[in-house]
């Protein structure tokens, strides 16, 4: 695969993972609107991998909280801080990871690949999320977060399934209506990615496994190499962002792609 259309697959994946403006959108979108070839199952989980690492030394100080509370928790013990946060990830990993399973055993995954689709995803959650910002109280912060509202999130997360609708941005959506601050919305939302991702890629790995397709190693490192460098970039801007401004900026663009992509698939 050519250098250039890696890096267009690996920098698209890497900033909209995290933006809230769906990445699996964009990446549907990109063989559809310019004709090239798609990337791929082996370049998809290369991506992934990259944008997983990106997360994780972004948010290092709570990603080594959680793990230090796993080897707690596997002992059956939610005793600390650490073993209370891994609860909760995993509380709001199920309900996507069961989903996602039900959804790809049911070949619905690939009917819902579609210009139109995206395009009233893009608008409709985009709408959502500029409600929830704009309305949602901002009495919580991150450190509060409860099993209840993991689970609630989780649920959330399930819709991010339809492509389009964008990962972080539905479930920053959930934890604003729940009334978390905008940054520690954002915080908790990529704190979720990373088992999210995790298990996408493995359901993607095990694909790329049983497909036979391990000759494209050299191209998977240099996406996820790209992927890995867009990521922080897209982390460190939204983050940074989100003390003076409001999601606004990330909704007109959804509502302005959304009513693109609706004029493409209609007329």
């Amino acid at each position: 695969m050519p250098v250039f259309q890696l890096f267009l697959v690996a920098v698209i994946q890497g900033i909209t993972e995290f933006l809230p403006i769906s990445s699996s959108g964009h990446l549907i979108l990109l063989p559809q609107l310019t004709g090239m070839a798609d990337q791929g199952l082996t370049i998809d989980v290369a991506v992934h991998v990259g944008t997983l690492f990106a997360v994780i030394l972004f948010f290092w100080p709570d990603v080594a909280k959680a793990l230090a509370g796993l080897g707690r928790l596997a002992r059956g013990k939610v005793d600390t801080p650490g073993a209370f946060l891994a609860l909760c990830l995993i509380v709001a990993t199920v309900p996507v990871v069961i989903a996602g399973v039900l959804l790809k055993m049911s070949g619905l995954d690939e009917a819902l690949r579609s210009v139109a689709v995206i395009g009233w995803t893009m608008l409709i959650f985009g709408i959502v999320l500029y409600w929830a910002d704009q309305t949602g109280p901002e009495t919580r912060a991150a450190e509060t977060w409860t099993m209840r509202h993991a689970l609630i999130m989780g649920l959330w997360q399930v819709i991010a399934l339809i492509p389009g609708t964008s990962r972080s941005g539905i479930t920053i959506t959930g934890a604003r209506r729940l009334g978390y601050d905008r940054a520690s919305g954002a915080r908790l939302s990529m704190l979720m990615s990373i088992p999210t991702i995790m298990a996408s890629g493995l359901l993607l790995g095990l694909d790329v496994i049983e497909a036979g397709d391990m000759q494209m190693a050299r191209d998977g490192a240099i996406a996820a190499a790209f992927a890995f460098v867009s990521a922080l970039a897209a982390l460190w801007l939204m983050m940074r962002l989100l003390r003076s401004v409001s999601f606004t900026p990330y909704v007109i663009y959804r509502c302005v792609l959304g009513v693109i992509l609706l004029g493409i698939a209609y007329f």
